[in-house]
């Protein structure tokens, strides 16, 4: 099975040793998304509703690149520095995707690159 690197500027570039996505078949690999401008590669960190509505706009640009879209999405992981932003997760979440809904895992982390509040990653499959 040969793999399929993704690459968009409408997503904040890698800032290490990783591709935005990979596509194996018809399973695309998202790697995870902070809350980066892809224009400024600045975070978007007024509030964590901007952080969280950032990290989804980012996986949905890589989405894109890779001939999908949110909807295609059968796993998603979500990674927090504090879990009592959980609730607000769940609210900006119903805006990006509907039902029925992926798979998906909610995690506390001591912390995130670049002081970020929120990072998500997801698998995509393609029908």
């Amino acid at each position: 099975m040969s793999r399929r690197i993704i690459h968009t500027d409408n997503a904040p570039a890698a800032i290490g040793t990783y591709s935005q996505a990979v596509a194996c078949g018809n399973t695309v690999y998202l790697s995870g998304q902070i809350p980066l401008d892809p224009k400024t590669m600045q975070l978007v960190n007024a509030t964590i509703e901007d952080e969280i509505h950032q990290v989804f706009k980012n996986l949905a640009a890589v989405a894109e690149a890779a001939g999908a879209s949110l909807t295609h999405v059968a796993k998603l992981n979500v990674y927090l520095t504090d879990l009592t932003h959980f609730p607000k997760v769940n609210e900006i979440m119903g805006k990006y995707f509907s039902q029925p809904y992926p798979a998906r895992a909610a995690v506390g982390v001591a912390a995130l690159p670049k002081g970020a509040r929120v990072e998500a990653d997801a698998v995509l499959v393609i029908d």
